[in-house]
């Protein structure tokens, strides 16, 4: 398991909730059916979903380089989640990483959109009975994404699941997600330890996401412990 970060900085602040904090992460980076990088791309995507911007970011950060994860991947994990967060908060999420010492980016490409097919493709096709509008552009985002490169179609999924757990867009956003998660080589297994991972940053928004995601249950169908 990887070394935790910052743990002298937390003990100064209080010993007591260091420990706990300590015992916490200590559940994230133990779960077995999710990868190094997107163990490190959730922590990364909660500080811009609360967002913990000071003392939490330079942990995730230094725990995300130190993992292997490479600075362009986690720029490109930013720009995935700009619509699905808000441009106006990634901006200064853009500003810390720069303060923090991560190397300017390395894509200056420009953007080019790809067309959508699938569940994506789906997505908005639903989206027009709702508002034509909404979905022109919900279209044109998703397609200036989810085809570049650096980050893989699972990690993209499963960033977007902790923005809809911390939102708790349990719906139809939550639901698509999961679809695109499993179809890139995500397992229920997966799933399940995401959001036993996800308690670290809230109970009640990881029970909730667990009831809605309505994951088989395991045992008798009383549900009652044996």
């Amino acid at each position: 398991m990887p070394q935790l970060a910052g743990v002298d900085a937390l003990v100064a602040l209080d010993p007591v909730f260091a420990q706990l904090a300590v015992g916490a992460g200590h559940n994230l980076w133990g779960l077995t059916h999710l990868t190094l990088r997107e163990k490190a791309f959730v922590c990364l995507t909660a500080d811009v979903c609360h967002p913990h911007l000071d003392l939490p970011l330079a942990m995730h950060l230094q725990m995300a380089l130190a993992n292997g994860v490479e600075p362009e991947s986690i720029r490109e994990l930013y720009r995935h989640l700009a619509p699905y967060v808000g441009y106006p908060i990634l901006v200064p999420a853009f500003q810390r990483l720069a303060e923090l010492g991560l190397p300017e980016a390395s894509d200056t490409e420009a953007v080019k959109p790809v067309p959508l097919t699938g569940p994506l493709a789906r997505a908005v096709r639903d989206l027009e009975d709702v508002d034509p509008g909404l979905a022109a552009f919900t279209e044109d985002q998703l397609a200036q994404r989810w085809a570049r490169p650096h980050l893989s179609v699972r990690e993209r999924a499963i960033a977007c699941l902790v923005v809809d757990v911390f939102y708790q867009t349990l719906g139809e956003s939550l639901r698509l997600h999961a679809e695109l998660a499993k179809a890139a080589g995500a397992t229920e297994e997966t799933l399940r330890d995401l959001l036993r991972g996800l308690a670290e940053f809230g109970l009640p928004r990881a029970w909730a996401a667990a009831k809605a995601l309505l994951l088989p249950q395991r045992g008798s169908g009383s549900g009652t412990a044996t």
